[in-house]
């Protein structure tokens, strides 16, 4: 094989607190992590030179070291002794920067698809634990489908599949900074946290409307006040018939979870002609991991 071409899938988080801070300056999470149908393609061709040459659709992306695709073929290529050289063709259609992991998920695509081209043999542990070296969410993005994830967001438990429904994607033209939202996030005593045995348990039961109805974000609290597109757009799913909605990861994303088409449709719809977002997507959750 000297070519592959590979899915990077989008992932929303359906559940997120943040339980205290190390004394290595990052946060202790406790998500649920949750892969949906909307996704990047890239494709990775084997080169006679040894160069790692990437390219890719939108003109603004990095196609060095400051791209994570190419930190993970370096990262593979040094590990493994790897002589040939790659060719790597990212096509993006995940919003960039928007809490959806878009960047992690290709660079456990092109750690996968590395790994198959160059027949290391790797199995998909030995393939976290390399992907957990380039960020915190890329083990999940390797691994896909439901997950509990504890630590820094990299000790991941599986969940049994989520119950399929209809997802909206919503992105509005505003951009958030991770390390904003992370340095002004303040917990104490008053602090409400979202229950995320609770939405783990929803999924364990095949309950759509509970795990919907105990979606959390803590991150809100700082991005809200900073943004308050976020909150109007998760107003208008909500009114437009979504179970609920919330913003993904540190936003500013928001989805919404969705009973059926017809909702979904109307949700979409409200919000295209609203003007509140950039990018707007109808999804599904994907359930199937590696």
């Amino acid at each position: 094989m000297d070519d592959i071409s590979l899915k990077a899938l989008a992932k929303i988080n359906l559940g997120l607190d943040v339980t205290g801070k190390r004394e290595d300056g990052y946060h202790e999470v406790r998500m649920i992590m949750q892969t949906i149908h909307l996704y990047d393609r890239v494709e990775i061709k084997k080169t006679k030179s040894p160069a790692i040459r990437v390219e890719t659709n939108l003109y603004y992306l990095p196609v060095n070291e400051d791209n994570l695709v190419y930190r993970a073929a370096k990262l593979m290529k040094d590990e493994f002794k790897i002589k040939e050289g790659v060719r790597i063709v990212l096509q993006k259609f995940i919003p960039v920067a928007a809490g959806l992991a878009g960047g992690s998920s290709d660079a456990a695509a092109v750690l996968v698809g590395m790994n198959r081209i160059f027949q290391l043999g790797l199995k998909q542990d030995r393939l976290m634990e390399i992907g957990l070296k380039l960020g915190a969410d890329v083990p999940f993005c390797i691994m896909r489908g439901t997950a509990l994830a504890e630590g820094i967001g990299e000790v991941l438990s599986p969940l049994p599949p989520m119950p399929k429904c209809p997802v909206l994607i919503a992105k509005p033209g505003v951009s958030v900074s991770t390390k904003f939202v992370y340095e002004n996030l303040r917990i104490n005593e008053y602090t409400k946290h979202p229950d995320i045995d609770k939405i783990a348990e929803a999924i364990k039961k095949k309950n759509l409307k509970d795990v919907a109805s105990g979606m959390g974000n803590i991150l809100e609290t700082v991005t809200i006040p900073k943004y308050p597109v976020i909150d109007e757009i998760k107003s208008m799913m909500i009114e437009n018939g979504a179970l609920n909605a919330m913003m993904s990861g540190s936003g500013p994303t928001v989805f919404g979870l969705f009973q059926g088409e017809k909702d979904v449709r109307r949700a979409y719809d409200a919000l295209k002609q609203s003007g509140l977002t950039r990018n707007l997507y109808t999804s599904d959750i994907h359930n199937n991991r590696r």
